[in-house]
């Protein structure tokens, strides 16, 4: 009785058999090698009463290597060796092969290779490098699976035995099988079945085509491979070959599912689980049973060969091609530029970036489907106006370009998105910002030149979009000093490099302190100062900033407690990056700061930018309503820098707004110089906010400020940014120092 067959690959097992074999019946010998006692149990239990071949099936066990090979010398006929690789140690299964092979000289008993633990013997290596038959993962103990790979390593066993006198046709089997193995790519890996199969019959490579089902799963065969007279037409549909017959022997092979043997052809059929291959050949003598019992082993060998092929040119295309757009993708450019840069052809080769302006921008206005849409109208594009270059996507919406430099110039590049792209019924007009790299400018690899042509079109960004930038090596030197002194603050903060200063604030018309603001300084290992606007927009580029900006709040109010207590009732203003106040915990951390310290919210002020006050209305209004109910006062920085809305500034919960130093600076210079600052001020009366000046560095600009009604001010007129001891030195030498002059 044969097994039932099983659709798919749940854990099912073979039916119960009907009568017992009889007693002299000979079975085929299964050795089961593992050290695991429930993959023997599951093994037989799933091949229970299976017959294969119209046979039974004998199981023998061992649990070790060491068992195995002294089981071997003794132990004769044995069919099948089901075998894990991974026992006494973790290649002790592959060992055991080549002991099998090499030293027992066992050649013709079939190995399947086990494994639960696929890292430890790569398919394809293991395949490669070790004389076994097939290759299955513990989790294929399945009826179906188990009762498919056991038939074919039987049968391969079974006609290995009967065609052992013929060493010659055996050992070419073998080598034309390991050879295939090593084939990267379906046309290469058919390319070579053609020419063992005519090697194997001894016939010439006149009349050999290998086709395969076509792509959409149509009733189509493709020519792959082919040899003589029909080598012209690989690539091309089966159905332009005139010779009906040839077509009618493939038809006939794939309505069957199984190979057909005619008087003056032979069609061959490998069927795996991706589409099937049909190897038609002519043949001016008929096909003796011995030599179908040859191609028969030969398919049975190959087959697992055509599926890891197929397989990997699954994986190929997956790891070198980008699935939207079809180009290469990053790695492949990486490959490209490696080939270029390392070979030395470099002179007059130029790499280009292609970043479309506004892409997520377009993308959530008219959907990720229309955003696919235009990165293919896109890569269809430069494909069809650069046809000489190497195009790439690299990434969301950029693309990358390596060609001649004649071709790959900026006003070339902008010409080619001069004309709108229709896309779903819409007309769309693109623009784009570039980065270039020559790459005679470049030593190294592909991938430093990647990262250059990268900064290149960063810095082109970061200038306007539709620009373009050229890579220049001091751009790189920039980067790197960037780096290092990343890194630097990165162990300035974990080493306690970091201190703050504070600058005093005072009431304008008397000079009486008001206030101090809190400032974030870095002093070297050496006592080099490295100013803040080096470091601090690199902590906030970084993430940095959050970590930092907690430790200051917490220092800041801390100190606010210690000037309490020495009688210095003044208000320690803050300054907020962006990063922390849309940080998920920043008003815990605040209120965490409050308690921990035993600062008075009210002299606690918090600072933030006048475009982060315009963002996102919805939340920062929230946001702002949850800090004041701690108790603490806000302020917006920079004011007059940026386009306030003045409707929604009045529904802000702020107390102060903070005159930038750029607007002081040309008060008493520029007769427009006073406009800003003057409007400020007035707005600030208006909504009733309290103005405060910064910056102001000598008497007239103080002069003139008090003339236009502005209460408050900062600066070196008044006083530089100092450590606590000097800053408690300055208080106690100022007027009326313990008196607060409110809100």
């Amino acid at each position: 009785m044969t097994a039932d067959t099983i659709a798919d690959d749940e854990l099912v097992f073979a039916p119960e058999a009907t009568g017992e074999a009889a007693e002299d019946e000979k079975g085929w010998r299964v050795l089961i090698v593992d050290d695991d006692m429930d993959v023997h149990s599951a093994t037989k239990l799933a091949l229970k009463s299976t017959r294969i071949l119209d046979r039974p099936l004998e199981f023998l066990h061992t649990y070790s290597a060491a068992e195995t090979q002294e089981l071997l010398t003794r132990e004769k006929d044995i069919a099948v060796i089901l075998l894990d690789v991974v026992m006494e140690s973790e290649d002790a299964g592959l060992q055991l092969v080549r002991t099998i092979r090499e030293d027992l000289k066992l050649s013709e008993l079939r190995i399947v290779l086990r494994t639960g633990q696929p890292g430890y013997a790569p398919e394809i290596q293991a395949i490669r490098n070790y004389d076994i038959n097939d290759y299955k993962t513990k989790s294929e103990l399945t009826h179906t699976r188990l009762y498919t790979t056991l038939t074919v390593a039987i049968r391969s066993y079974e006609q290995i035995r009967a065609i052992n006198a013929s060493r010659r046709g055996l050992e070419m089997i073998v080598r034309a099988s390991g050879e295939l193995m090593e084939q990267r790519g379906l046309k290469n890996f058919a390319s070579g079945v053609i020419t063992q199969i005519a090697a194997l019959l001894d016939l010439p490579p006149e009349g050999l085509i290998c086709a395969r089902e076509t792509e959409t799963g149509e009733a189509g065969m493709q020519v792959i491979a082919a040899a003589g007279k029909y080598s012209e037409q690989i690539n091309h549909p089966l159905a332009e070959i005139a010779d009906p017959e040839v077509r009618g022997a493939i038809e006939q092979a794939l309505g069957s599912g199984e190979s057909c043997y005619a008087a003056h052809s032979t069609t061959l059929l490998l069927e795996g689980h991706g589409r099937r291959i049909a190897i038609y050949l002519e043949n001016q003598r008929k096909i003796e049973s011995f030599d179908r019992h040859l191609l028969e082993v030969f398919c049975a060998n190959i087959t697992i060969g055509f599926e890891n092929t197929t397989l990997y040119s699954k994986l190929h295309n997956l790891a070198y091609f980008d699935p939207l757009t079809g180009l290469p993708n990053r790695l492949r450019f990486l490959h490209e530029l490696d080939e270029r840069v390392i070979s030395g052809h470099k002179t007059d080769a130029i790499a280009a970036l292609i970043d479309i302006d506004g892409f997520a921008e377009t993308n959530d206005a008219l959907g990720h489907q229309f955003g696919d849409h235009l990165l293919k109208a896109v890569s269809d594009r430069l494909t069809a106006r650069l046809p000489d270059c190497i195009i790439a996507r690299i990434s969301g919406d950029t693309f990358g370009v390596l060609g001649d430099a004649d071709k790959l110039t900026p006003v070339a590049l902008s010409l080619l998105f001069h004309d709108p792209f229709h896309v779903d019924e819409h007309e769309l007009v693109i623009t784009t910002t570039q980065g270039f790299l020559k790459l005679e400018d470049i030593e190294g690899s592909g991938g430093d030149a990647l990262k250059s042509t990268s900064i290149a079109l960063k810095r082109a960004k970061q200038s306007h979009r539709g620009e373009y930038s050229y890579f220049t090596r001091e751009m790189d030197i920039e980067i790197r000093e960037r780096v290092k002194l990343l890194h630097a603050l990165r162990m300035a903060f974990d080493n306690e490099r970091l201190f703050l200063m504070y600058q005093p604030q005072v009431e304008l018309a008397t000079g009486r302190p008001v206030g101090v603001e809190t400032l974030i300084r870095w002093r070297t290992d050496d006592g080099r100062f490295v100013p803040p606007e080096r470091f601090i927009p690199l902590a906030e580029h970084s993430g940095l900033i959050v970590g930092i900006g907690l430790w200051v709040l917490r220092m800041a109010c801390h100190e606010q407690r210690r000037l309490e207590r020495a009688g210095f009732a003044l208000r320690v203003a803050i300054n907020v990056s962006v990063a922390q106040f849309r940080h998920p915990e920043f008003i815990d951390t605040v209120r965490q700061a409050l308690e921990d310290s035993g600062a008075s919210p009210s002299l606690i002020e918090l600072e933030i930018t006048e475009s982060m006050a315009m963002e996102d209305s919805d939340f920062v209004s929230a946001q702002l309503h949850r800090l004041t109910s701690l108790g603490v006062t806000m302020a917006i920085d920079d004011f007059g820098t940026g386009f306030s809305s003045l409707a929604y500034l009045q529904k802000l919960p702020v107390h102060r707004l903070k005159i930038d130093k750029s607007f002081v600076h040309d008060i008493c210079t520029d007769p427009r110089g006073r406009q800003i600052p003057e409007t400020v001020i007035e707005l600030g009366r208006r909504l009733g906010l309290t103005v405060i000046a910064e910056g102001i560095e000598d008497q007239n600009q103080a002069q003139a400020l008090v003339e236009l009604g502005c209460e408050e001010a900062q600066g070196f007129l008044f006083g530089r940014p100092m450590e606590t001891r000097h800053l408690y030195a300055w208080l106690e030498s100022k007027p009326n120092h313990v008196v607060f002059a409110g809100r």
